[in-house]
């Protein structure tokens, strides 16, 4: 094929999956990554707002100032609401981040009505600021739904992949084809007798030879593990940061160094790396990760038009979630990823009902939707939908019990439905 058929093919596969994430990534291995941006800024397809990451983004400031001047450039009002903000604001970064934020998320929902995308160019020339690639991270989960981000980079951002994957928040292109597997190249689906085995959906724990490990000697080195593989890699400070913010930098690293020792300890191998200023998972490492294998599922199914092999990868999905990740903890980063992962595992009950009830078979259907009430119970899309089969039975007293017990539950926690919800219960009453 002429090189013109290439980056056709490579578009062509970008058009077509755009619209299932709010971000895309262009392998840093792809060839036409460059020729493609190329090619999107000359299209008509989307509206295009491009911005080139600069040497001196080192830090959410600079960053957010640059980024916002250059947008102007391409819509004059931009930056209308983030200019605003007095410079205390970017002093303390983390502290006023969320106002960071939301506001800069005012000028982008201003930018265009029409759908659009945000160019994130030579995005690896903010490898070593982790202001930048947070801000990134959570800029993409509150992204417009007619927008998209689109990422260039030489390198592999330090950005949670896997569990944006497992939410339908991201996307990895390499040229014409989608990443499906081995995002970050460190884990396996497969196991041997050398495989560490590492298992986040549940309490989290850790098999080596077919054994449980307990020499932890605390949970801090264990969740070390599970943090390091959130990653393709992480930074000392974004590790401290996340651990122990209460501490100062020289107390937080020395004790990160005791927590790595501990971890290496309990796999009696060097289970951490170091290399240009970042820690990975040693490559070197067998290691099988079930949340690998569950994003690998959730690809699978997503990726293919063969009802069984579409619903075998839907059921194993749903067996390796065997509960919120890593149950029994509330830090931060943990809150995070379990939402994202309790996403895929909606997806993939709610689907699989889907076909059961299309076979007929709703008390399988009915039994799905449940389990994914009882993982999200704040998910008003699963309650209409078992409200619907419960009143598609024939059993219209146990859709109005289930709603009833539900506003019960939310009463307990101060909480109350959404006026839609209230309206769908209705209607579906006076039927």
């Amino acid at each position: 094929m002429s090189l013109h058929d290439l980056l056709e093919a490579s578009y062509q596969t970008f058009l077509q999956e755009a619209p299932k994430a709010r971000i895309i990534l262009l392998h840093p291995d792809s060839r036409f990554r460059s020729m493609l941006v190329a090619k999107l800024m000359n299209e008509t397809d989307y509206r295009v707002f491009y911005y080139a990451i600069g040497q001196d983004d080192v830090d959410l400031r600079s960053f957010v100032y640059s980024m916002t001047n250059s947008l102007a450039d391409q819509y004059p009002m931009f930056g209308r609401h983030t200019n605003m903000l007095p410079q205390e604001v970017f002093k303390e970064p983390y502290q006023h981040f969320n106002t960071i934020l939301e506001t800069f998320l005012q000028d982008i929902a201003e930018m265009s009505k029409e759908p659009f995308i945000l160019v994130f160019d030579e995005f690896d020339l903010s490898d070593q600021s982790d202001d930048v690639q947070h801000f990134v991270e959570r800029l993409s989960s509150k992204f417009p739904a007619h927008g998209k981000i689109v990422i260039n980079s030489r390198t592999l951002p330090r950005l949670p992949w896997v569990s944006m994957i497992a939410q339908k928040r991201a996307i990895i292109l390499k040229d014409n084809e989608v990443i499906n597997r081995r995002f970050y190249g460190t884990t396996q689906t497969e196991k041997t007798d050398e495989t560490a085995e590492v298992y986040g959906l549940g309490p989290g724990f850790v098999m080596l030879n077919n054994q449980p490990i307990d020499n932890w000697e605390g949970h801090l080195p264990r969740l070390l593990l599970f943090f390091a593989l959130d990653r393709p890699v992480v930074t000392r400070s974004e590790i401290c940061q996340a651990f122990w913010p209460e501490l100062n930098l020289e107390q937080a690293v020395n004790v990160f160094h005791v927590t790595k020792r501990r971890l290496h300890k309990a796999l009696d191998a060097d289970v951490l790396v170091h290399e240009d200023g970042y820690y990975m998972v040693n490559p070197e490492l067998p290691i099988y990760y079930d949340v690998s294998e569950f994003v690998d599922n959730l690809m699978v199914a997503r990726s293919i038009d063969n009802p069984e092999t579409k619903m075998a990868a839907w059921q194993r999905a749903a067996e390796l979630y065997r509960g919120p990740f890593l149950k029994g903890h509330n830090d931060t980063w943990i809150q995070n990823r379990r939402e994202e992962f309790v996403a895929g595992y909606i997806e993939v009950l709610t689907e699989m009902a889907n076909v059961w009830h299309e076979r007929g078979r709703d008390e399988i259907a009915l039994m799905l939707l449940q389990k994914g009430v009882d993982a999200d119970p704040m998910n008003e899309a699963l309650r209409r939908d078992l409200m619907n089969l419960y009143h598609y039975m024939g059993r219209r007293s146990e859709a109005a019990a289930h709603y009833q017990s539900w506003i019960a539950w939310l009463k307990e926690r101060n909480l109350k439905p959404s006026e839609e919800i209230k309206a769908f219960y209705e209607e579906l009453m006076a039927i």
